[in-house]
């Protein structure tokens, strides 16, 4: 298995301390987040788009080209990049930057977000969000892959004879599809044979899971190898302590804080408690072995080989010391464990056109 550390950059007051971070301490602590990401062997890094409190993470291309530019191994994530309401060209030109910037480690998860804050903020309205991503996307891969593109829509002015520029370093820049609760998005992604990240963060696993089914089930639909498809998955929050009850105990006040917020009761989590969501949910709190028997049982259903996981909302000490238990008593069984070839070199999935994985 492949790990990614990602980040929405939520910033709220610590729940312990009462601790809270300028916008600017908070921009510096992801970026320290990222460095020793790839100092501890992670495979990748992520930023997520929001619009809104209290997340700070509305221009992805902008603080990954910062990471960019202070790491030199790592992948870098758009995790997700909330193509509904974007312009595809906007897309195109930063992106394209980016891969340049990062000697093409740049991997686009496109997705229509989570928060619907967003919506209005870009002119369209929460009913169409599927009919505009598809549409966007569509238009994006023509910008990506093709030159002199003549295009007219809905959600954009026409195009004529346009070529955006920089050209992509990568041939092409890698695409996932991020899945959190429609069979619009696995649809999606099946239909170009392009790999999916499940959210897997909000509720049990079973809701993911046929996400996920449906996605190889689809595939075979439009001619591709379902046995090959590649699949990531996220996590809810990680807390690792010597023992499950010490790992509980510590977290439950940030647990509490965040569900407080307007953003996570929009998702109406459908447990009712921190120990509710350890037994049926996808947090991952509690001993390193109680941590791997779940994330193994989550990998048993999904067949993923890459898992994702935040340490938002801790202090800075304490999200230095999750990414370090993590990387020394998680890491190392589940790469024995669980083979993966994700990012070791370009995949394809047999079909009537071959498609580029990660």
């Amino acid at each position: 298995m492949k790990f990614a550390l990602f980040s929405l950059m939520m910033n709220l007051p610590n729940a312990v301390t009462g601790e809270a971070w300028t916008t600017q301490e908070k921009f510096q602590n992801v970026l320290k987040q990222a460095t020793l990401a790839e100092e501890l062997g992670f495979a990748a890094f992520g930023i997520g788009e929001r619009h809104g409190e209290p997340f700070l993470s509305s221009s992805p291309a902008v603080i990954l080209t910062a990471i960019a530019a202070r790491t030199s191994r790592i992948r870098l994530l758009t995790t997700v990049t909330v193509l509904s309401v974007l312009d595809p060209v906007r897309v195109a030109e930063d992106y394209a930057t980016l891969d340049h910037l990062s000697a093409g480690r740049l991997e686009l998860i496109i997705g229509k977000g989570n928060d619907p804050r967003h919506y209005p903020l870009f002119g369209i309205t929460e009913e169409e969000q599927w009919e505009s991503l598809a549409e966007r996307y569509a238009l994006l891969k023509r910008l990506w892959n093709e030159e002199n593109v003549t295009w007219k829509g809905k959600y954009r002015t026409p195009l004529d004879n346009v070529t955006t520029q920089p050209r992509p370093f990568q041939q092409p820049i890698p695409v996932w599809h991020g899945s959190a609760s429609s069979t619009l998005s696995t649809e999606l992604a099946a239909k170009y044979g392009e790999p999916i990240f499940s959210s897997n963060t909000f509720h049990p696993q079973a809701k993911y899971k046929a996400l996920i089914d449906h996605y190889r089930e689809r595939l075979a639909y439009y001619g591709h190898n379902p046995d090959q498809a590649v699949v990531g998955s996220g996590a809810s929050s990680l807390y690792l302590a010597n023992t499950t009850e010490e790992a509980v105990k510590r977290f439950r006040p940030y647990y509490d804080a965040f569900h407080a917020t307007a953003a996570a009761q929009h998702n109406q989590s459908p447990f009712k408690d921190l120990e509710d969501n350890i037994e049926n949910g996808p947090v991952l709190i509690g001993s390193a072995d109680r941590v791997i028997e779940k994330i193994l049982d989550y990998h048993k259903a999904y067949g993923n080989q890459v898992l994702s996981i935040c340490v938002d909302g801790l202090s800075e000490a304490e999200q230095v010391e999750q990414i370090h238990r993590f990387a020394t008593d998680i890491v190392p069984v589940l790469r024995r464990e669980v083979p993966s070839t994700v990012w070791d070199r370009k995949q394809t999935i047999p079909a009537n056109k071959p498609v580029l994985f990660p």
